[in-house]
C-alpha cells in the first residue's frame, strides 16, 4: 500500500497550525505537509504558478495524497472592516476577497484534485463560512465576504461533481469551522456566541472529515457536522 500524504493549505494561521497539528497526531497519514508562504516550495494563492509549483512537488513525493484541507482565507483585508451597508461596498476590496477567499481555493482545486489516486477514499475540505449561506442569510452586510464564501461553496459542489467522476470515492466538501479565537476574530464576537479554541475547532473539524462518506461529496458542513443551507 502506498504511504499516505496529507496536504495542509495554510499551515500557519489560527485554524491551519491546529489543524497541522491535530493531523499529524492522528497518526492517519504517513506524511503530512503544510504549504504557505513560507514553506518550500511557497504558495501564494494569488499567484497561480506557486500553486503549480506546489502540486508539482507533491507529484515528486513518495506516497498518494488522500487529504487536502484547505484553511485559507480572509474576512478583512488591508485594514478593511466588513461593510454594513450597500453604500460602503468598494470594488478594489471586493475583486480582493474574491481573489483570497474564492479564486484562491478554487485554483487549488484545478491543481490539487487531480493528485488524487483513482480510487480509493481521498477528501478535499476547504473553510468556508456560514456568513456564505444564501439561505441562511438573515442580517445582511458583510457584502464581500459573504459573497465571495458563497462563490467558494459553489466551485466545491461544481467540482465535486467533476471528481466524482474521476473517482466515485472522493469527496470534496465545504465547512464552516465556527467562531475560531484569533487576533483577526477578537473584533467580531459576540455576547452568546461560542467562540471556540483553535485546538477544539481543529479537532471537531477533522473529525467531520473523517466521517464523511461519498454521498456527501459536494456538500456544506458545519464544524458538528450538521449541513449548512446553500
Amino acid at each position: 500500500m502506498s504511504p499516505k500524504i496529507a496536504v495542509i493549505v495554510g499551515p500557519t494561521g489560527g485554524i491551519g497550525s491546529a489543524v497541522m497539528k491535530a493531523v499529524k497526531a492522528s497518526g492517519s497519514y504517513d506524511q503530512v505537509v503544510g504549504l504557505g508562504r513560507q514553506s518550500n516550495p511557497p504558495l501564494d494563492l494569488v499567484d497561480e504558478m506557486t500553486i503549480k509549483a506546489s502540486a508539482d512537488h507533491l507529484k515528486s513525493l513518495a506516497g498518494e495524497v488522500r487529504l487536502v484541507f484547505d484553511a485559507s482565507g480572509a474576512l478583512t483585508l488591508d485594514g478593511s472592516r466588513p461593510e454594513k451597508s450597500l453604500r460602503e461596498i468598494d470594488p478594489a476590496h471586493l475583486a480582493r476577497s474574491y481573489a483570497v477567499n474564492t479564486i484562491g481555493p478554487a485554483l487549488l482545486m484545478k491543481h490539487f484534485l487531480p493528485l488524487f489516486p483513482r480510487e480509493g477514499r481521498c477528501v478535499f475540505a476547504t473553510l468556508s463560512a456560514r456568513v456564505g449561506s444564501i439561505g441562511d442569510n438573515r442580517l445582511g452586510g458583510w457584502y464581500a465576504y459573504r459573497a465571495a464564501k458563497a462563490g467558494l461553496n459553489q466551485i466545491v459542489r461544481t467540482a465535486a461533481i467533476e471528481l466524482s467522476r474521476r473517482n466515485p470515492e472522493a469527496i470534496a466538501v465545504a465547512l464552516h469551522p465556527g467562531t475560531v479565537r484569533t487576533s483577526l476574530t477578537e473584533k467580531f464576537t459576540k455576547t452568546g456566541l461560542e467562540v471556540q479554541e483553535p485546538d477544539v475547532a481543529a479537532r471537531r473539524l477533522l473529525q467531520v472529515v473523517e466521517g464523511l462518506s461519498s454521498a456527501e461529496t459536494g456538500c456544506f458542513f458545519d464544524h458538528l457536522g450538521k449541513p449548512i443551507a446553500w
